[in-house]
């Protein structure tokens, strides 16, 4: 199943600001832990990663710094900031209005349609 862009864009942030509230991490294993969280089913491109970073740190969400790797291979090493921790806070209280009501929406189209007026007790002809 391919997830609609949009739906990749919008969940995007709150995705990699959420990653990073569990600890710093750099690039390769942003992408990798967004592929083992959607189970394969979203796959990232570098292309699509970094300049998301580069955006959430213009915006202060994100505090990025060059470490050195184990290999001796340098590499970005992305952290989240308060004020990151704060916005993921706003995203996901809108996520979970969002997602509320999609998942009423699903569970009442699964039952069926309601009735608009249901007639009143003891006026039925």
């Amino acid at each position: 199943m391919k997830i609609d862009k949009d739906l990749v864009a919008a969940s995007a942030t709150p995705l990699v600001l959420g990653i990073l509230a569990d600890g710093g991490s750099y690039g390769y294993a942003i992408l990798k832990r967004v592929n083992e969280l959607s189970t394969g089913r979203m796959t990232w491109t570098d292309g699509m990663l970094y300049p998301l970073l580069h955006r959430l740190e213009r915006l202060g969400y994100v505090a990025a710094s060059w470490q050195v790797a184990p290999s001796g291979r340098r590499r970005r090493h992305y952290e989240i900031t308060a004020s990151g921790k704060q916005a993921l806070a706003e995203r996901r209280q809108q996520w979970e209005v969002v997602t509320g009501a999609l998942d009423r929406v699903w569970r009442e189209a699964a039952i069926g349609p309601k009735p608009l007026l249901a007639p009143a007790a003891g006026l039925e002809r």
